[in-house]
């Protein structure tokens, strides 16, 4: 019987959020102390309720708490034209049939880490507004994480600028805070979310399971493919499923290809807002805060998640 790794899970669903969740409860290898929301995707109100839904949709009810409307000092930006209006285009998803808890994201994770008799790790894969919130109102907490497995950032590339990517762009103050925080970080950015990549034949693959989730799962890829066919043609028809590698690499790190590097954010540079300087080749010869991922084997990543999904309703 192997161990479950109990987390709490930070997103903004979000159409690689819901496969990140599928994936986190579908693999059974998790014991998911709450999942807290943040603003990115689409608005605070709007991820809520598509993790509400996303929840209900996969029989999961874990606490749910909701997290900061906006960035630390900055306005809220959406991802709205990757994931539609709602956050959440594509599929007809069911009623949330559960509310949020009525703490916030911050107070949440405070009381479980305060119970947790075991470290927790933590999963954000969305702007890091409610980690760095929850690391400065609780310093004394902070030895009860055991790890931060996020996606975001990048080594060389970046989607909302040319070096930036979109979770760190939208609250680089807050990724600041987290990547200096000493808590060991194992860090997914567009490097290796770029090579793990959905095609046809997966959505197709995803489809003829059969059961509710993966139906909806194949029409959010859908949707999301959308995007990435119009505007990256140099994935070839593959849609990059960022979130799920957070998850992913805490199942199977071995899928990965990672270098320990030193990691800090740009939160003043005039082009560079949001930008992860990764110390690729030991330049500055500093401690590494981070295990950076920059491969992966595919075909595992997609079983993975093809695995996980035949396990829910």
């Amino acid at each position: 019987m192997v161990k479950k790794i109990p987390v709490i899970i930070d997103c903004d669903p979000g159409h690689d959020d819901a496969l990140m969740l599928m994936l986190a409860f579908g693999s059974g290898r998790f014991d998911v102390k709450a999942v807290t929301i943040s603003a990115g995707n689409q608005t605070q109100e709007k991820t809520l309720n598509n993790a509400l839904k996303i929840l209900t949709l996969i029989g999961a009810r874990v606490p749910v708490y909701r997290g900061a409307e906006k960035p630390m000092f900055r306005q809220l930006i959406t991802a709205d034209f990757v994931h539609g209006e709602t956050g959440l285009d594509g599929p007809s998803l069911p009623k949330a049939t559960f509310q949020a808890q009525p703490v916030t994201a911050c107070e949440g994770m405070a009381e479980i880490l305060t119970r947790a008799t075991e470290k927790v790790t933590l999963v954000p894969t969305g702007p890091l507004t409610n980690i760095a919130i929850f690391l400065l109102a609780y310093p004394h907490l902070k030895n009860k994480v055991e790890r931060i497995s996020l996606m975001g950032g990048g080594i060389f590339r970046g989607n909302m600028t040319p070096l930036a990517e979109f979770n760190i762009f939208a609250d680089p103050e807050a990724a600041a805070i987290v990547f200096s925080s000493g808590i060991p970080i194992a860090m997914c950015g567009l490097d290796v979310t770029h090579k793990a990549l959905v095609f046809q034949k997966d959505i197709d693959a995803l489809r003829k399971i059969g059961n509710k989730c993966a139906v909806a799962a194949a029409d959010l890829m859908d949707f999301f493919s959308i995007f990435y066919r119009k505007h990256r043609s140099e994935l070839d028809g593959g849609a990059a499923l960022h979130d799920p590698c957070a998850i992913a690499w805490l199942i199977n790190p071995d899928i990965f290809r990672t270098k320990s590097c030193y990691v800090a954010v740009e939160t003043k540079g005039e082009l560079t807002r949001g930008t992860t300087v990764v110390d690729f080749y030991d330049v500055l010869e500093m401690e590494p805060n981070a295990e950076v991922a920059y491969d992966i084997r595919r075909n595992e990543y997609i079983a993975m998640i093809l695995d996980a999904v035949r396990n829910l309703p």
